[in-house]
């Protein structure tokens, strides 16, 4: 079992950065793939970067350049940093936990999400 709690959420204007925090609790975190997805209202949900065990990042095509995915596997912890905030990036943003030893994403476990609003 998996508990993931995010944190850093807020109200930003364009141009503006955020940092994201999702601490993890339980088991084998330096063994999965950990990610981060996001929803806006009235759409699917979709992956916005994913971390690998070994680091490797890849993102979403919507926001490369601006957006950085990082874990600390000594804190149990995944960030993702977020500079040029654009009025779409405005979303409820989701991490999410891979199944041990597997590239697999999304997996069974999600935060509780947190608010990421950018306007004028």
């Amino acid at each position: 079992q998996v508990q993931l709690v995010e944190s850093g959420g807020g109200l930003v204007q364009p141009g503006g950065s955020l940092r994201l925090s999702c601490a993890a609790s339980g088991t084998m975190f330096s063994l999965r793939a950990m990610g981060w997805y996001r929803q806006a209202p009235g759409k699917q949900r979709e992956s916005v970067a994913v971390i690998t065990r070994s680091g490797s990042a890849n993102y979403g095509d919507s926001v490369k350049g601006r957006f950085t995915i990082s874990r600390d596997n000594a804190k149990n912890t995944v960030y993702l940093q977020m500079n040029s905030l654009k009025l779409e990036d405005t979303a409820v943003y989701y991490c999410n936990a891979g199944p041990p030893l597997t590239a697999t994403m999304p997996g069974d476990y999600w935060g509780q999400g947190t608010q990421v609003t950018v306007s004028l």
